[in-house]
């Protein structure tokens, strides 16, 4: 028996309690309490054990790629920096495939690049965002989409009188651009009068490749200061010209460069 005297056992294994008028109450500790005080301290010690594995061990590679699949595509990405088991589940097709056609969405124009055979979808979607990020114009864009084209208010007003955008009546005219240098518009083109065109498309870079200037020269006309829209869709505009590039995302081999610019 052990004993407890004031708060401390005492070597005849009795645990003795005062009860206020000196005496001293015995009581037997069995083994059986032992064995359970034991048990509870190996539960909770299991319990801490297993919040501190990886979430990969305890639910399995399926219901982590559920989680992730509920994820936005930059935490979903930022996971493969976990651990190799991880990463083995955050780099599949059967994760991204779903993200490339969310990030595609509403998108007027699907990059060319992303069409590449052999590629992961998760090197797709990296390279689609960097494209739908581009503001340097090719000529395999501006060549790969038919173009709206209406003048601006500060344009003549005979020019604007032929002009659909302004009159509010029919098709918006179309321009087309072609790679040996030509531009063409649609038969009938009261604005187009048959005569022809060609375009240059100028890239000024810095030393250090930063895009210093960069437009689109019609003949000998003004230039045409470029910009992209949140849907990855292109502008060209001057003070009397506006171009817009028509929306062709269905498109089977994509559109733009095969490889992504370096700058711009």
């Amino acid at each position: 028996m052990l004993k407890l005297e004031n708060g401390s056992w005492n070597s005849s294994g009795e645990e003795e309690e005062n009860d206020g008028n000196g005496d001293v109450e015995e009581v037997d500790v069995t083994e059986n309490t032992v064995k359970k005080k034991k048990k509870e301290v190996v539960h909770e010690m299991g319990l801490w054990q297993l919040q501190l594995k990886d979430p990969l061990l305890v639910l399995g590679s399926d219901i982590l790629h559920v989680i992730l699949s509920w994820l936005e595509a930059r935490s979903a990405a930022q996971s493969l920096n976990v651990s190799r088991g991880w990463q083995g589940v955050a780099s599949t097709d059967r994760l991204w495939s779903p993200k490339c056609e969310e990030l595609w969405q509403g998108k007027v124009h699907i990059p060319r690049l992303s069409r590449t055979q052999g590629l992961s979808k998760l090197h797709v979607y990296s390279l689609s965002v960097m494209d739908g990020r581009r503001t340097r114009i090719t000529r395999d864009d501006l060549c790969d989409h038919a173009w709206e084209f209406h003048f601006r208010e500060a344009a003549p007003i005979y020019w604007r009188d032929l002009d659909p955008y302004w009159k509010g009546t029919g098709q918006l005219m179309r321009r087309y651009f072609h790679p040996d240098g030509s531009q063409t518009a649609d038969v009938g083109d009261k604005v187009w009068g048959g005569h022809e065109a060609c375009y240059t498309v100028v890239a000024v870079l810095y030393a250090n490749g930063n895009v210093r200037e960069h437009y689109v020269r019609i003949n000998r006309w003004s230039r045409l200061a470029v910009s992209r829209n949140l849907d990855w869709g292109w502008e060209m505009s001057n003070a009397i010209s506006c171009y817009s590039s028509i929306p062709d995302p269905e498109k089977e081999d994509g559109t733009g460069p095969l490889l992504l610019l370096k700058h711009g």
